[in-house]
């Protein structure tokens, strides 16, 4: 399986495919489970055929959202086995598209070379630097390339021009920018599913769409998450005073005492026995509130506790996503895109300091309100992430500062915005946009962007295709180390 998908990664389709195949060849025994490359396979198999037949295809003629089976993207979303009724394989190989060939980094034009370099250098800016998180340089380039892009659109917007989407020019719109992200994110790693949740079938959408996180089931702790739990249990307490003085007030004192002896997830389990309907668990919901109608609430996430003992214990956290918690999100980034567009065409004639600032911080709201959403079935931190990069410098400003090590309160927001994997729960708990916005500026350092940035090659027309994307994502960069990229 990992062979297979290397190749395609990688362009070489043939190969990528024959491998495929003997993965799907392998039929569990009878009684015998099937194995989770087993069960992925026939989704990368049919999404590497679609990435072949487009390698040529401008990227700007065609829509991956729209092209796939409902279906499909709801089966491989959901990590389903490959049961879909009717359905119609993609067209195999076609003969007359060849596989991606090597590029050698000299073969670029030395301003191509430095804005892969300056990428590579953007990239790096993501990691986080912690035990067990080993840095992945393709997703790094990829998503520098993607920060450099949304920076040229966005500046290329602000200046009244338009974007070609799909065979049509238009004024480019928020999810043009965000797709920007998402086009790179998905060619980076084909075997995830990085998909608008809003372009999946009516009756999934209906249902709703739950993105779940198990943090501990049972004996099994989830270590990716282990340095957040400090932060979630804070809120979770918070929440429990909250609900007990306006349901049992006369015995708040007695679990606010409880509480403060609370130090891990296990220690809520008495508190549970307080109230006749937590005895078994409780939910604890949180609330975003809206900038563009004043006192209104939308749905936010649900962390839920339950079980009796220690090592018998759900703690876990879902967003679910329906069409209406969808289109209340949608109206408020619409609405913050909106002013976002309106005040850069200002900042472009004028580069005040205040209007700097103001649109500083709508794209960081803008982002908030992105990332309590979760519209996408994977990869929403780093592709939100590039965003705010990208958007930051077409203001004229940069991230310059560098994840910290450690877990103080402040580098748990870092740490979870930018793993490229994990839910930006510093958002999601954030009491607003505003203090969203104010804990970023904190950390991110922010400084006047290089002149050299505006040197740069156009990336959308340097990389017109998945060919081209896929080239410049295989070809080495070991020199860009050696030859030193200068961005102050």
């Amino acid at each position: 399986y990992m062979k297979g998908l290397s190749h395609v990664a990688m362009g070489q389709f043939y190969e990528g495919i024959k491998a495929q195949t003997k993965v799907m060849l392998n039929d569990p025994l009878p009684g015998q489970k099937a194995s989770p490359e087993y069960l992925k396979v026939k989704y990368l198999r049919e999404y590497s055929r679609y990435l072949h037949a487009h390698l040529d295809t401008p990227l700007s003629e065609y829509n991956t959202d729209i092209d796939l089976p409902g279906n499909f993207k709801d089966h491989w979303a959901k990590n389903l086995p490959f049961l879909i009724e009717n359905y119609e394989e993609q067209p195999g190989l076609q003969p007359h598209i060849k596989d991606v060939l090597f590029q050698n980094f000299e073969s670029y034009k030395p301003d191509v070379q430095e804005l892969i370099c300056v990428a590579d250098h953007l990239g790096s800016m993501m990691q986080y630097e912690t035990p067990g998180f080993l840095p992945n340089k393709r997703i790094h380039r990829a998503m520098g390339l993607a920060t450099l892009e949304v920076m040229q659109a966005v500046q290329r917007t602000w200046a009244n021009s338009k974007v070609r989407m799909n065979g049509k020019t238009r004024l480019m719109q928020w999810r043009d920018m965000f797709d920007i992200a998402v086009k790179w994110r998905r060619i980076a790693d084909p075997d995830q599913p990085v998909l608008w949740l809003d372009q999946m079938p009516a009756r999934s959408l209906s249902r709703g769409f739950n993105n779940h996180i198990n943090l501990i089931r049972g004996q099994v702790i989830n270590m990716r998450y282990l340095e957040y739990f400090e932060k979630i249990l804070h809120f979770i307490k918070d929440r429990i005073l909250v609900y007990h003085g306006a349901n049992n007030p006369k015995g708040l004192l007695e679990v606010r005492e409880a509480l403060e002896k609370v130090h891990k997830v296990e220690d809520l389990l008495p508190i549970m026995k307080f109230n006749s309907k937590t005895r078994d668990g409780f939910t604890v919901n949180t609330k975003v509130p809206s900038l563009k109608d004043q006192g209104k609430e939308y749905d936010g996430f649900t962390i839920t506790i339950t079980g009796d003992k220690v090592g018998n214990i759900l703690f876990s956290v879902e967003t679910q996503t329906t069409e209406e918690r969808t289109q209340l999100y949608h109206a408020e980034i619409d609405a913050l895109y909106k002013d976002l567009t309106a005040k850069g065409k200002i900042l472009i004639l004028s580069a005040e300091l205040g209007e700097v600032d103001a649109v500083c911080n709508l794209i960081l709201s803008l982002v908030y309100y992105f990332y309590n959403l979760m519209p996408l079935s994977k990869g929403s931190s780093v592709i939100a992430y590039s965003v705010i990069m990208g958007a930051l410098m077409a203001s004229g400003k940069e991230v310059s500062g560098k994840i910290p090590k450690g877990k103080a309160n402040i580098n748990f927001f870092i740490s979870i915005l930018l793993h490229f994997q994990l839910v930006d729960f510093e958002a999601m708990t954030a009491p607003g946009s505003e203090a969203f916005s104010k804990i970023a500026r904190s950390w991110m350092n922010l400084k006047s962007i290089s002149p050299s940035y505006k040197s740069l090659p156009s990336v959308s027309e340097t990389f017109p295709t998945l060919r081209t994307m896929i080239e410049v994502l295989n070809t080495d960069s070991s020199h860009c180390i050696k030859k030193t990229i200068v961005v102050v």
